[in-house]
């Protein structure tokens, strides 16, 4: 498990119940918990220093969301990896951004691929098996940014709720040979059609660059077998 992290490093301004909820939730979605890992309470309990209680409350946040399976007097567990919700976010996602990049690369062409631009220089400074965290933060960014433009912030909230078992196929893919250097250019590929003016190549190039982990279930499943479910 990480570094000790007492209550007294936990903003008491806030929930504690929720701050316990997020950092593990972190760990679970970059794989740092693994499918399979039992979360003791008692353990948690020591290490966040607290009650029973916000244990009990951010564990049971986390069940709701799919990302733990909880087994009454026995233990609870890290769930694996469910496909076929990976396949309902992924559905979701093309359904959102192919509309919102076809809208912007109408609307604002110019302006929507400059400041993607930006984005793609600060990930490409990252592109290296040592800022996996931080390559993932920004190819977050990069598509937050086409909910912003469009208009449609509110469901980037939504659909980051959705994602939560994509979002761990994306992160056992991610450091496979020549991944992050398909992100990039798929990530350019991108800007440089909405840059053009042309909906239907930047459509098809977004719709090529989310299908990207589903397209090679079989290659993550292969690899990690006991991590995945569907």
């Amino acid at each position: 498990m990480s570094g000790m992290v007492r209550e007294s490093q936990l903003d008491r301004s806030r929930q504690v119940a929720l701050q316990i909820h997020e950092i593990l939730r972190a760990r679970i979605l970059t794989v740092e918990l693994a499918p399979g890992t039992v979360l003791s309470r008692a353990s948690l309990q020591l290490e966040f220093g607290v009650s029973q209680t916000p244990v009990r409350d951010a564990l049971m946040r986390l069940q709701e969301e799919g990302l733990v399976e909880v087994y009454p007097q026995y233990a609870t567990v890290v769930a694996k990896i469910d496909t076929d919700h990976a396949r309902q976010a992924q559905f979701l996602r093309l359904s959102i951004e192919l509309e919102a990049v076809r809208r912007l690369t109408e609307e604002t062409p110019g302006e929507t691929a400059a400041e993607l631009r930006e984005i793609l220089a600060r990930q490409k400074a990252v592109g290296s098996p040592e800022t996996y965290d931080t390559f993932d933060d920004i190819d977050r960014d990069f598509h937050r940014k086409l909910y912003e433009r469009a208009g449609i912030l509110q469901l980037w909230a939504n659909v980051r709720r959705q994602s939560v078992h994509l979002d761990r196929l994306r992160r056992l893919n991610l450091p496979m040979p020549g991944k992050m250097q398909t992100v990039l250019a798929d990530h350019e590929a991108i800007v440089d059609a909405i840059a053009s003016g042309k909906p239907e190549a930047a459509t098809a190039a977004l719709r090529k660059h989310l299908s990207g982990t589903l397209s090679i279930i079989d290659v993550i499943r292969a690899q990690y077998p006991n991590y995945i479910r569907g």
